[in-house]
């Protein structure tokens, strides 16, 4: 499950005695390895590790990234081995090319581990998208964190494990600068929750007549769509994870509270791509686009990832949200908010 879709909790001093959890487990049950050969504990030994649990179209772990990316450039330097564990969600994160290609276009530098049977998830009893184990040189995990936020309390944490390691760090701490997809989220203004789509987990569906899985059915948009309630128009198909249309001019509407809307979304086909439109209570978005798509809320779909359709400038107030796939073929997983 994703750790949390609510306000990350207040920022705490760091512990100057931080308990020891448990060694830190092998990784030798990852699946494949990007940006460096196999990560073995004999080249941890006598490093500091932080491992960093994540799923490519999870918000919460992009809304992280900037933190993790400049301990990661910093800190290196002084014994901090930074390892990756990309533990899939949805069946089209276990392609080790969509992998890669995420871990390109997220600038990760650091070594990543493919975690496609989750043995690396369970030797750690890990349960949440995105979670940090911070491990110190003599391979004891220290301390750990789940979801967004207290960045400045993990950046201590590792700035001790450092100094406990013989490393002369300063005590400044980071300054990314987050932007778009990877900004932190407008928690005040946020009331909707993360919203699967498919059949397996699907909640707040509107559509008349419910869905029906597993087969091709014509749905169609209420009259008055509730905050927080979705709804399909035209011919879908609800699978487990995901919805999908084979046909043109199918649409997704959604009536929601948030500065951002963002929908995992892609081509049912590998190598197609769908043209869609958006729009927000029945005008093109205007300054309220996000970064994959204009102000006439164009946009296509490429590759099977998270795209960010929506980011309000404020007031944030209900918005009415709908997408048109010009295109048949789009597969729709979930939305996610911020």
């Amino acid at each position: 499950m994703r750790a949390q879709w609510l306000a990350p909790a207040g920022l705490h001093t760091a512990s100057a005695e931080l308990p020891v959890e448990g060694r830190l487990p092998s990784l030798e049950g990852a699946t494949g390895w990007i940006n460096s050969p196999p990560v073995t504990p004999g080249s941890l030994r006598g490093k500091v590790v932080l491992v960093n649990f994540w799923t490519y179209t999870c918000i919460n772990w992009l809304r992280q990234l900037p933190y993790v990316r400049a301990w990661a450039e910093k800190y290196g330097r002084h014994g901090l081995v930074v390892v990756g564990v990309h533990t899939p969600e949805f069946a089209f994160e276990h392609d080790p090319d969509n992998v890669r290609r995420a871990v390109k276009d997220a600038r990760i530098e650091y070594p990543v581990a493919t975690d496609n049977d989750y043995e690396v998830w369970g030797a750690f009893a890990n349960h949440f998208w995105p979670a940090l184990y911070s491990a110190d040189a003599q391979g004891r995990i220290r301390h750990h964190h789940f979801g967004e936020g207290e960045y400045q309390q993990l950046e201590m944490v590792l700035q001790q494990l450092l100094r406990e390691a013989g490393s002369d760090v300063d005590r400044a701490l980071v300054s990314p600068d987050p932007r778009w997809i990877e900004a932190a989220a407008d928690w005040a203004s946020l009331r909707t929750a993360e919203t699967y789509t498919g059949y397996q987990r699907a909640e707040g569906f509107a559509s008349p007549g419910g869905m029906r899985p597993y087969r091709s059915q014509v749905y169609g948009v209420p009259d008055r769509l509730p905050l927080n309630q979705w709804a399909l128009s035209g011919e879908w198909t609800a699978e487990d994870q995901a919805v999908t249309t084979a046909t043109p001019g199918a649409q997704v509407a959604y009536r929601f509270r948030a500065r951002d809307l963002h929908l995992v979304s892609g081509p049912a086909v590998p190598g197609n791509s769908v043209r869609y439109r958006v729009l927000l209570d029945g005008q093109p978005p205007g300054p309220a686009h996000g970064a994959d798509v204009d102000d006439q809320g164009n946009g296509t779909l490429v590759d099977q990832r998270l795209h960010q359709l929506i980011r309000q400038p404020a007031p944030v107030t209900d918005r009415t949200f709908e997408i048109t796939f010009l295109d048949p073929g789009a597969e729709v997983y979930s939305f996610t908010f911020g």
